[in-house]
């Protein structure tokens, strides 16, 4: 026997049983039961194989970010900014106002300003705003306009903000393994997918909660109608916003109507990390919501509370008027809301506040649901057609090849062990598509056997030896071999790093399973052969 045989087929074993150990884990015991549901209970199986949604159902979700949501947010604290600008350098202007925030959010408009202002409006702008553009207009007006390049990086950060904060939401629920990325389908849309939700109904709320938290000085209401909040404000730079909260007085679910100022006192930014919790209004012992701010927002809202003892201030909560009270006193840096909640809105609130507010609204462009039924059927449609497939190869090569067949049946056999060990090991998600990437695979292992064993044939007809003939077929198919491995791993690649969800998962299994191959079929392979040959006679026939 080769003196290296022996640590190649130890190196074989030990291949064999960590991969085995990352399929199955380790059983609850050392019993023979416990051994043998491991082996046949597909719990264990999902242990570290996590499903997919088309095997274990759930809900896929394509989102729209509202990205105007997040430039009006930006250019809405730029005005501010200008007009406290303008105010410190005696600049007069008529309004500075944004004619179109629906389509072109990126720009203002400041009006009415004197020609001799010039130099000092041009140098305020570029003092408080280096990411904007000014330009002169007609009738002493300006416009101001956020730059291609920043505004493209505020779109792009709110998508990537948004992305992480429904994550965040998403794991805070325990939904294993879900898919949350770009849709690449679509522009500055996002892709959810949740395998296996209990309550999708519920995880759909709070994801659709945008939890845009905002303090706003309240102008004016309430009003019974939007119509007659908008006569009361024509005037003045004011938002309209619905009431969403239950009056107290009477209990009435009524819509009323509130004008309030465009700019924020506070927002979600300011509040501290995980610094929202479910409470009880000490006056009656309903369910509310208390939020603390930070060290730089509770200066900015105790100097506002302060500066407006006896005025109203409106807490919003995504667009929405949440609750309207009236300034007793300086607040610092704690908030509560009341109004409306049941426990489990509250804690729902609370959770959301948490795991951050989103930079932008978001819509839904498409839901699907797929029952746990349907992946059930899925898996077994999908793994009966492993089984037939691959019992179909084992027998072709026992037939064709004989008792070498056994050699590449193997070989096959720890090929798959191997791929689903390191799907276990990395927790990578199993999808329908990469059922089919495990075939696939199957059919590679047996293309490299063949190429191995036509080369063996090959040799043995020219008159070498078996020893030699091995030796030949496996140095002249080994080229081959890491050819069309390498050229079917780059076109995976490429599906990796560009193709959504199910093709990724294909993408996966597929160049594991042309790693393992290499391995199995070039090294495995090779060792069987030398172990059936360390046992011939010099001179016997090989079978193949």
């Amino acid at each position: 026997m080769n003196k290296n045989l022996g640590w190649k087929l130890i190196i074989i074993v030990a291949a064999v049983l960590l991969f085995v150990y990352g399929i199955f884990g380790v059983p609850a015991g050392l019993s023979g039961d416990a051994l043998a549901n491991a082996l046949v209970s597909p719990s264990a199986m999902r242990h570290g194989i996590n499903l997919g949604l088309d095997l274990k159902g759930g809900t896929h979700l394509i989102l729209q970010v509202q990205v105007n949501d997040a430039v009006n947010f930006e250019t809405d604290n730029a005005m501010e900014s200008l007009k406290a600008a303008f105010k410190s350098a005696k600049i007069t202007y008529s309004e500075i106002t944004k004619p179109d925030p629906n389509n072109h959010a990126e720009q203002i408009v400041i009006k009415g300003v004197a020609p001799e202002s010039r130099s000092q409006l041009q140098e305020s702008v570029q003092a408080k705003l280096a990411d904007y553009d000014l330009s002169p207009g007609t009738e002493n007006s300006w416009t101001v306009t956020l730059r291609p390049q920043a505004l493209n990086a505020l779109r792009d950060g709110a998508v990537d903000q948004a992305i992480e904060t429904i994550r965040s939401r998403i794991d805070e629920l325990g939904v294993n393994e879900p898919i949350i990325e770009r849709h690449g389908l679509g522009q500055y849309q996002i892709l959810v997918q949740l395998p296996g939700v209990d309550d999708p109904a519920r995880v759909k709320e709070i994801m659709q909660s945008t939890a845009m938290l905002e303090i706003k000085l309240v102008l004016g209401g309430p009003y019974s109608s939007e119509q007659e909040a908008r006569s009361a404000h024509q005037s003045d730079d004011s938002l309209i916003l619905p009431s969403s909260a239950v009056s107290r007085s009477s209990g009435d679910t009524g819509e009323e109507w509130y004008a309030v100022t465009r700019t924020s006192v506070v927002t979600g930014r300011d509040m501290r990390q995980q610094g929202a919790s479910a409470s009880r209004d000490e006056e009656n012992g309903t369910p509310d919501v208390i939020f603390n701010l930070t060290n730089e927002g509770g200066r900015k809202f105790a100097e506002f509370t302060g500066a407006h003892i006896g005025d109203k201030l409106a807490v919003v909560l995504n667009k929405k008027l949440r609750e309207a009270a009236t300034i007793q006193s300086q607040i610092h840096d704690q908030v509560r809301i009341t109004g409306g909640f049941t426990e489990q809105s509250a804690k729902d609130l609370a959770f959301v506040l948490n795991a951050g507010a989103l930079p932008a609204g978001i819509t839904y462009l498409e839901e699907r649901t797929v029952g746990p039924s349907l992946g059930a059927d899925s898996i077994r449609a999908g793994v009966r057609a492993a089984i037939f497939g691959m019992a179909a190869v084992l027998v072709f090569m026992l037939i064709y090849y004989r008792a070498a067949g056994v050699n590449a049946d193997v070989a096959l056999i720890l090929n798959l062990i191997i791929l689903l060990g390191v799907l276990g090991f990395i927790g990578a998600t199993l999808t329908l598509p990469g059922i089919a990437g495990v075939i696939l695979t199957v059919g590679m292992g047996v293309d490299s056997n063949v190429l191995i064993f036509e080369r063996i044939r090959e040799e043995l007809r020219n008159g070498k030896t078996p020893p030699s003939a091995v030796e030949q077929g496996f140095g002249h198919a080994w080229i081959t071999i890491v050819d069309t491995h390498v050229t079917t791993i780059v076109s995976a690649a490429i599906l990796l790093i560009f193709g959504t969800g199910p093709v990724k998962g294909f993408a996966t299994t597929l160049i594991i399973g042309l790693f393992a191959n290499l391995f199995t079929a070039v090294f495995v392979s090779r060792v069987i052969f030398d172990w059936v040959l360390s046992r011939k006679a010099v001179g016997e026939a090989l079978s193949i």
